[in-house]
């Protein structure tokens, strides 16, 4: 198995950037895809960006797609999601998820998924 924890978030102003890590134990990383959710008060957690463990390739929740980049450092067993021109919709808790071999654009976006989950860190964004 694989532990997470989330770090980096906190509160910003509308238009403001954040960025928000995912760190992983464990010398597998490199075979985990790994999975960024967010869920508000009152909502589903809902997916927002992954990347795959082969490939590299990454996807994006249109929500986001061209504001938000994820990316990963296997040799930190880290992966980060850069969130740039952020706004008050974008409040919400950040979760990390993981799981080993996971490719394919929809099971790599579905929450049901991933077995491994960080606690989440806040984020939270003013107007």
């Amino acid at each position: 198995q694989v532990q997470l924890v989330e770090s980096g978030g906190g509160l910003v102003q509308a238009g403001g950037s954040l960025r928000v890590s995912c760190a992983a134990s464990g010398r597998t990383f490199s075979s985990y895809s790994m999975g960024w959710f967010r869920q508000a008060p009152g909502k589903e957690r809902e997916f927002v960006a992954a990347i795959s463990w082969s490939s590299g390739t990454t996807y994006y929740a249109n929500s986001v797609r061209g504001r938000f980049t994820i990316s990963r450092d296997n040799a930190k067993n880290t992966v980060y999601l850069q969130m740039n021109s952020l706004k008050p919709e974008d409040t919400a808790v950040y979760y990390c998820a993981a799981r080993r071999y996971l490719d394919g654009s929809s099971w790599i976006q579905d929450k049901n998924n991933y077995p491994y989950w960080g606690q989440g860190t806040q984020v939270t964004v003013s107007s």
